[in-house]
């Protein structure tokens, strides 16, 4: 399997405060990565760079086997697959469903004089059909519930068949049911073989899908813990990570953590 990320000792500064610090890891094809740790550890950072949208102070940010400041990150970019609340937040309001999803094919969020085939309106709607989001292609993606724009992003993150998909806390802000709905069809995306390596970004143990198979675990910037979700998330390595002792649950495939008290 070939390298999908390969960072070595990167770090990041911005305004005289470190927000990664010296950061190794490596994601391969067919692997799908949680990143957790607390507000500040640096995950959206990491994320940032990930996607092409941020270089690093120190040290190599391999993606896709091009190194960032030695490729154009505009051909790079349409590679990787990204879902997050800033982007989302660039879309238009009076921007209809089915072209929220159709623009990512030229990396657009708003539909203007470009002109697409009947190919990429066809894999539009099927992705949308697949997120349970079908029926409301023509509406206004302003109109939508929390829950239904986070499946919108998700089917549009998959427009270009990337070879690498990004989700910054994809089930934030959504009630229960709407929270169980996206995991279970995160879940059933991440036992699918033919899907893009995909990282994941999260506060929450709860809101980690089933079938994800590695962690990463971040704080104040570092590495507390890499690799094998089953040997990151331990009592010890959550405990350090988010500076409280845990006592963590397992059931189903899914994990939850509370905090022990005296």
């Amino acid at each position: 399997m070939s390298d999908v990320l390969e960072f070595a000792g990167v770090s990041v500064v911005r305004g005289g405060k470190t927000l990664l610090d010296g950061v190794n890891w490596q994601v391969k094809e067919g692997e799908r990565w949680v990143i957790m740790g607390p507000n500040g550890a640096g995950k959206t950072t990491l994320l940032q760079i990930a996607s092409g949208r941020m270089h690093p102070t120190r040290g190599v940010a391999g993606i896709l086997e091009e190194v960032l400041g030695a490729v154009d990150v505009f051909e790079l970019r349409p590679r990787i697959g990204l879902a997050s609340a800033a982007l989302a937040g660039q879309i238009p309001e009076d921007e209809t469903v089915l072209n929220v999803v159709l623009t990512a094919s030229y990396g657009m969020t708003g539909r203007w004089r470009e002109k697409y085939e009947k190919l990429d309106e066809r894999r539009a709607f099927h992705l949308l059909h697949e997120w349970g989001m079908s029926t409301f292609m023509n509406r206004r993606f302003s109109s939508l519930s929390e829950g239904e724009r986070k499946r919108v992003q998700i089917a549009r993150a998959l427009m270009t068949d990337p070879e690498l998909l990004l989700l910054d806390e994809p089930a934030a802000g959504l009630d229960l049911a709407g929270r169980e709905d996206l995991l279970f069809r995160l879940g059933e995306l991440a036992r699918d073989e033919e899907a893009p390596a995909m990282v994941l970004v999260t506060h929450h143990l709860e809101e980690v899908p089933t079938g994800f198979s590695h962690a990463l675990l971040l704080r104040d910037g570092g590495v507390v813990a890499s690799g094998p979700i089953e040997e990151v998330f331990t009592e010890e390595h959550l405990s350090t990570a988010f500076d409280l002792p845990l006592d963590l649950r397992r059931e189903g495939g899914r994990y939850s953590a509370t905090a022990l008290r005296g």
